[in-house]
């Protein structure tokens, strides 16, 4: 085909030009207008990706997966509240395994470490040293954690019935503030289980080993939760004061034993004044503070005490602060006295102050910080 003369050239690539730009132009145009589409859409997709599986998790989870357990913790205590038979099965189970109940504490009092026992002018030394005051304690609500393994041999002799209750709070009550937190802890690793689908090995043992301190049978988490609780600190110091007379007894200072805890199968003093025919002894610890430890498993696990699980249960369902004088109502089997025994209880309570130790918490200990490093 002729070329146009050159003239016309210039002419005819303008009007090339002008039919194929408009064109361009508007595939262009049509190009943005899919790319914003595409966006649009996949950011659509993306949005109900992500708010249409979680509802379909939680229907599987309710509907298909069978779930070990469950965190609706006030409906699983409610419903246990309810099962006196269960209560019942396990009060009969536990009461043969004494010694399943305390193994830990047993491990503990043959060792062969010797502790030393104090003046009250060396203990007194070391509050001072340490800032341990108890007027500071009750508007702070923070304990030094200073501890005193055994009782001075000379409390007898301190002159005041004020000092002598002053030093027998100050060393019993860090070792209640330790103790309670142990169960606080193991407390919360459990509502932690109790919200998984499946456990760890791990976990499985530490359940096992908590079914046995507890007396609880194996896989029966409700009972678990129940038992695994604190007691109100004013409360421990109460029944330590009365069963101790406040540090002085026989079994305080000869067996670091703070509550009278009977024993027919382990290590223990026997009382002067017991009945023929009465084999009992009182349980001797190594510490004061496995005196403690065993006096919480004893009320949270023995038959007698069924009702005052229940009552603190009923206050955790309700969501209430653990009321030590309200508790104290279901200690009436604690000793033979009965009811004569609570009102002892409530009136050391009342008229020492006790329940401003309630909500104290116990300070980290160097050796607690060193391991946070």
């Amino acid at each position: 085909m002729p070329l146009p003369p050159r003239s016309q050239r210039g002419c005819c690539y303008l009007k090339y030009m002008n039919l194929i730009k408009p064109k361009n132009f508007k595939f262009s145009k049509n190009k943005s207008l899919n790319s914003v589409s595409r966006f649009i859409l996949s950011s659509f997709i993306l949005i109900s990706f992500f708010y249409i599986v979680p509802i379909i998790i939680n229907f599987a989870d309710n509907n298909l997966v069978t779930k070990e357990y469950t965190n609706n913790s006030k409906n699983i205590l409610s419903s246990t509240l309810n099962k006196e038979r269960l209560f019942k099965e396990d009060e009969d189970f536990l009461e043969a395994d004494e010694r399943d109940l305390l193994y830990d504490i047993t491990e503990e009092n043959n060792s062969e470490i010797n502790l030393v026992r104090y003046t009250t002018d060396e203990i007194n030394f070391v509050f001072s040293q340490n800032k341990f005051n108890l007027k500071e304690v009750r508007k702070t609500k923070l304990v030094k954690p200073v501890n005193i393994y055994l009782l001075p041999e000379d409390i007898k002799n301190i002159k005041t019935s004020e000092e002598r209750k002053e030093i027998f709070i100050k060393i019993v009550l860090p070792l209640i503030l330790k103790e309670n937190n142990k169960i606080r802890i193991d407390r919360k690793r459990l509502f932690s289980i109790l919200n998984k689908n499946s456990n760890t090995e791990i976990e499985k043992k530490w359940l096992e080993k908590k079914y046995k301190q507890y007396g609880v049978r194996y896989n029966d988490l409700l009972t678990l939760k129940i038992r695994m609780d604190e007691i109100p600190t004013s409360l421990a110091i109460a029944q330590a004061a009365k069963e101790t007379g406040w540090g002085t007894s026989r079994f305080a200072l000869k067996g670091n034993a703070l509550f009278g805890q009977w024993t027919w199968s382990g290590e223990g003093l026997t009382p002067k004044d017991a009945d023929a025919g009465k084999d009992h002894k009182v349980m001797k610890f190594y510490s004061l503070e496995l005196s403690v430890r065993a006096y919480l498993r004893n009320l949270n696990t023995h038959s007698s005490y069924r009702n005052l699980r229940k009552a603190r249960t009923e206050l955790r369902i309700q969501g209430k602060a653990l009321d030590s004088l309200k508790l104290s109502n279901h200690l009436d089997k604690y000793a033979e006295t009965g009811n004569e025994y609570v009102n002892v209880l409530k009136k050391i309570i009342e008229q020492n102050n006790l329940k401003d130790f309630d909500e104290a918490r116990l300070l980290p200990s160097s050796k607690d910080l060193e391991s946070l490093i």
